[in-house]
Formats: C-alpha cells, structure tokens, sequence
C-alpha cells in the first residue's frame, strides 16, 4: 500500500523560509518521479515542483529562483525548500509519487504566509 506523508507546513511570514518533506512507502521509491503541488482556496491544483529518478527537475514559472525540490533515495523522501516566501504561496501542498500509469498523492500539508 502507497502512502506518502508531507510534513513541515505551517504559518510563515513573507520573505521567510519552510522546508517541507515528503516520506513515501510501499514503492520503489528510486523508480518514481516525485512532485509536489499546491492547491489554493478556490483554486484548481498546480504543478509546484518534480524531481526525476535521474534527479531531473522542473519548476513552475511563479517558484523558480526560489524553491528547490530534492530527494533522498535512501530515506524514500522527497523535499521542497521553499525561500523568499510570498502571500500567494499560500495553499494545501500535496506530495505526489508517479511511475508508469500509477500516480499516488498523499494528505496536503496547509502553508500559510502572512504577516
């Protein structure tokens, strides 16, 4: 059974700094593209960042120069560093794991930034 648990939300100010984390288990995790995504009130979910088993990654438009996604194969975790923080950050993340056809998403961690 997949499950992929984010952790590391929380309440930031602008121009601060989270670091979230992602653990998956019950795949090979070495063998997935991992991604994370966001999801604002009223908003449909977004592409934030991927990282490849190679450790390809992309970004979206509105987080490039100031998130960075990486992975730890042997800890099976994936990471978003998430600096320069902006109020339109704010959203559910959600960790994604997908190899093939199979795409597994785990619970959302809330991110707040607000003075």
């Amino acid at each position: 059974q997949v499950q992929l648990v984010e952790s590391g939300g929380g309440l930031v100010q602008p121009g601060g700094s989270l670091r979230l984390s992602c653990a998956a288990s019950g795949i090979i995790f070495s063998l997935y593209t991992m991604g994370w995504y966001r999801q604002a009130p009223g908003q449909q979910r977004d592409l934030v960042a991927t990282i490849t088993s190679g450790g390809n990654t992309r970004y979206a438009d509105s987080v490039k120069g100031r998130f960075s996604i990486s992975r730890d194969n042997a800890k099976n975790t994936v990471y978003l560093q998430m600096n320069d923080m902006k109020p339109e950050d704010t959203a559910i993340y959600y960790c994604n794991a997908r190899w093939t056809s199979q795409s597994d998403w785990g619970q959302g961690t809330q991110v707040f930034v607000s003075s």
